[in-house]
């Protein structure tokens, strides 16, 4: 058998040609860096203390919360993925944090005394388009939902996070995220309602 032997043109292709591994190695995106938390600090101040405002944290309590909201993103910023939204991750901060805020504030409610808690007066993305009476209406509405249906609701309609942001970033199932978001719309549709009609606010 004759045995074949590469031209020299033909060896030093192949001698060149680099592995499949190696090439892809090589085209592969480096990572993105994770943002610096004074950065986010800076950033996110407003967006995270109105957050906690319209999950029903109460103003005199606002700064507090919203430092340990912060202290918390400081421990968990290396598990942070740079390829995500950021917002959605720092609203499930906020998320926990109000929910262990109410939590507590309802056992202290009881023990005052308290009937019940005060409405949230905070701002919401409406502003500046309905007039001041159906804003009013809007906030009393919103400040009346359960918790987890708020935080969909001001998640996907008042920040515009796709649905499946909103499920990662509450740590719930999608199915989930869309039922709460089908609820909240139908509450405050029932509560718009009827705060009009007794002519509030």
């Amino acid at each position: 058998m004759t045995e074949v032997v590469p031209s020299s043109q033909e060896e030093s292709e192949v001698t060149a040609s680099p592995s499949a591994s190696w090439a892809a190695a090589e085209v592969m995106p480096e990572p993105l860096p994770r943002p610096e938390f004074p950065a986010i600090f800076r950033e996110h101040l407003g967006y995270l203390w109105h957050a906690l405002r319209r999950l029903g944290v109460r103003e005199r309590d606002l700064e507090d919360v919203t430092h340990d909201v912060f202290m918390a993103v400081l421990k968990k910023l290396d598990q942070y993925d740079a390829t995500r939204p950021l917002r959605p991750w720092l609203f499930g901060f906020a998320f926990r944090f109000a929910s262990d805020y109410r939590d507590l504030a309802r056992h202290r409610y009881e023990v005052m005394g308290e009937g019940h808690e005060p409405l949230d007066e905070g701002p919401s993305a409406l502003d500046g388009v309905l007039t001041s009476e159906a804003l009013v209406v809007a906030r009393r509405a919103l400040s009346g939902l359960e918790l987890g249906r708020r935080a969909v609701f001001i998640l996907h309609e008042l920040d515009e996070c796709p649905m499946p942001e909103v499920a990662e970033a509450l740590g719930i199932p999608l199915n989930t995220a869309y039922s709460r978001l089908r609820l909240a719309r139908a509450d405050l549709a029932v509560t718009v309602r009827r705060l009009r009609s007794r002519g509030e606010p």
